[in-house]
């Protein structure tokens, strides 16, 4: 492998001819996190990459909090819920696991449900993070996202892998 360029966080390496983008951490977590009404917990956030606000699960990188690399997965995904949603839970429950974007990156996402959220705090992200939190019924979650992709937003597909790998 052969590495063609080295940013603050990520590689571009070309393996067997082929051209992609290597994420320096220990993985990758999303969370579908369903309040006791019902409702979905989704994120807003903008995304420069994209140049557009983006609807997401809450999710991140696993050993990106307090400066410890062995952060285990379920516990990175507790920990950016609660710093993204201000939601916390019971417990935290892997679902399934799914590259992000095979013929771009190595990375790989896992997914979890958490069981027994409750908030403790308003959310809003960390640093710099401009976090919206949004509580969508789920019997209103197409129509809510389509709402917002019609207003310009981009809407992240995880939102529907999430779901069908919790059954919700």
């Amino acid at each position: 492998m052969k590495i063609l360029h080295s940013g603050s966080h990520l590689d571009l390496v070309e393996r067997n001819t082929w051209e992609f983008v290597q994420r320096r951490c220990s993985g990758v977590v999303a969370v579908v996190a369903i309040t006791a009404a019902g409702e979905l917990i989704l994120i807003e956030q903008y995304r420069e990459a994209l140049r557009s606000k983006v609807v997401e699960l809450p999710a991140g990188l696993v050993g990106d909090g307090e400066g410890d690399d062995r952060e285990d997965f379920a516990g990175a995904a507790r920990r950016e819920l609660v710093e993204e949603t201000g939601f916390d839970c019971d417990e935290m429950e892997r679902i399934g696991r799914g590259p992000s974007s095979s013929g771009l990156t190595d990375e790989v996402i896992d997914f979890f449900r958490a069981s027994a959220v409750r908030r403790i705090h308003e959310g809003g992200g960390v640093g710099d993070e401009e976090i919206t939190v949004h509580l969508v019924p789920l019997v209103e979650v197409r129509n809510w996202l389509a709402a917002k992709e019609a207003n310009g937003y981009l809407v992240d597909p995880k939102i529907a892998a999430g779901l069908w790998m919790s059954k919700a």
